[in-house]
């Protein structure tokens, strides 16, 4: 990526090997002899740092500092000033420059001063995203499941994680799709970079295209300073554009422009910008019906659609329901400090038979509902929210699958809870020890604890 520098020097000889030094180094250029100037270019267009003197005729480098802090506040500025006033550069960098170089400029000092500058500011650029989703629970772990669409789709997660490939993610509301681009993500050549998701249905349609590629300052009527469109503040990670099918059909144009290019030209700006990106795009509606209807581009849909994901709803994988219960029961009682001793086999049976129209997200609230209630006991039927329409699994081996999965699971719990005491594990479970270990090998469960790995050894 080729950087933008605003250089500010009255001295014509410095200015000039200041910029080809610059632009010997591969950066885009622009000088100015006076503050005033300056800060007319400011107003013009923006810039990725600025390298301004102390001193200057028309209006100093500590005024230009100012407006540049309102304009552009993220934009780094490196001083330089003369040895007899560097109390001056003290007083800017408490105003918020970031560095500043005496004269001679040391041109290695400023170009290690510059890179360090671009580095902050693109730091800075991403900081609140990166630190809103890294806090979140985002592993691979989050996806539950152990039936064969599942995992399946578990194989495939891991092979894109290796890669920037387009993925797009189908499936009804509520089946996750969010945290399967987070699992892709964050398990592989990108887990340290960006994560920004955006929801295309949120967004009025008079505003997208400066949300997604940003704008420059003056470009339309409240636009009072630069603004950094997700495309870029998800630069080198993953943008997920969820609900890709609500976006209206020119700025479906404008993407489709920009995933071809790998570029993206903000609102009031004639340079293109270049990305290096993962782009996840989702929808729970049928795009290539909305294709046929002539309401969402073939282009689009193709280049989006390089690796498709379907995501089967929850009824259509009824055996990894034990498993998401007791995933969704551990989060919540943490989160509560509650102390909840299980799932009784009732509510188990219900929730089995229930349609989940809402599918994981609807499980996950009702758990979260049941836990509210059940402080030192089990969950039973009436704790769900769809208690009074329990209904019966038609699928006897969907029934049978899924059980078998809620009893390893549940004796799995118990293992861990008693350390792998068979004695405990069976007196809790109300069994004979005997009969724990037919169980034990009848549903694959390990009679002991996983090992740890092993410790790495010390260098010398």
């Amino acid at each position: 990526m080729s950087y933008s520098i605003l250089v500010v020097e009255d001295e014509p000889v410095l200015r000039q090997s200041l910029a080809e030094l610059l632009s010997g180094e591969g950066y885009q250029v622009e000088t100015r002899g006076d503050g005033q100037s300056a800060l007319d270019c400011l107003l013009e267009r923006g810039f990725d740092a600025i390298i301004t003197d102390v001193r200057m005729p028309e209006m100093d480098g500590h005024t230009l500092l100012g407006h540049a802090q309102r304009i552009a506040p993220q934009t780094p500025v490196i001083v330089i000033t003369a040895y007899g006033t560097v109390q001056s550069a003290v007083a800017m960098m408490r105003a918020g420059a970031c560095d500043y170089l005496l004269k001679p400029v040391n041109f290695d000092d400023l170009l290690l001063k510059l890179e360090r500058a671009l580095q902050h500011r693109e730091l800075l650029t991403t900081r609140q995203v990166l630190t809103e989703q890294l806090a979140a629970e985002s592993t691979f772990h989050d996806l539950v499941g152990e039936s064969p669409p599942m995992t399946r789709l578990f194989d495939t997660v891991r092979k894109l994680s290796t890669v920037k490939s387009t993925v797009l993610l189908m499936g009804e509301s509520g089946t996750g799709k969010e945290l399967f681009a987070r699992a892709i993500h964050y398990n592989g050549i990108t887990r340290d970079k960006p994560f920004v998701a955006v929801n295309c249905g949120a967004i009025p349609e008079s505003l997208i295209e400066s949300e997604l590629f940003g704008h420059r300052r003056g470009s339309f009527t409240g636009a009072i300073r630069d603004k950094t469109g997700y495309f870029v503040a998800a630069n080198h990670g993953t943008l997920f554009l969820d609900e890709i099918s609500t976006l209206p059909m020119p700025m479906q144009s404008a993407l489709l422009r920009a995933l071809e290019q790998r570029a993206v030209v903000p609102v009031g700006d004639t340079r293109a910008q270049p990305v290096d990106l993962r782009i996840v795009a989702a929808s729970n509606r049928n795009l290539d019906q909305m294709v046929e209807q002539g309401t969402f581009r073939e282009d689009l849909l193709y280049r989006l659609a390089v690796v498709r994901l379907e995501l089967p709803p929850l009824r259509r994988r009824r055996s990894d329901i034990p498993g998401l219960v007791y995933h969704f029961l551990g989060k919540y009682t943490r989160q509560m400090n509650k102390h909840v001793l299980g799932v009784s086999n009732a509510a188990m049976r219900a929730m089995l038979a229930h349609e989940w129209r809402g599918n994981v997200r609807e499980l996950e609230n009702a758990i979260e509902r049941a836990v509210i209630f059940a402080e030192d006991r089990t969950i039973e039927i009436e704790d769900l929210p769809f208690a009074s329409s329990c209904g019966e699994l038609d699928d006897d081996e969907n029934l049978k699958d899924a059980l078998r999965q809620f009893e390893r699971q549940h004796i799995l719990d118990c293992l861990k809870r008693h350390h792998y005491d068979k004695a405990a594990v069976a007196a809790r479970l109300g069994i004979g020890t005997s009969s724990l270990y037919r169980k034990l090998d009848e549903l694959d469960i390990p009679k002991t604890p996983p090992e740890k790995p092993a410790p790495a050894p010390e260098a010398h």
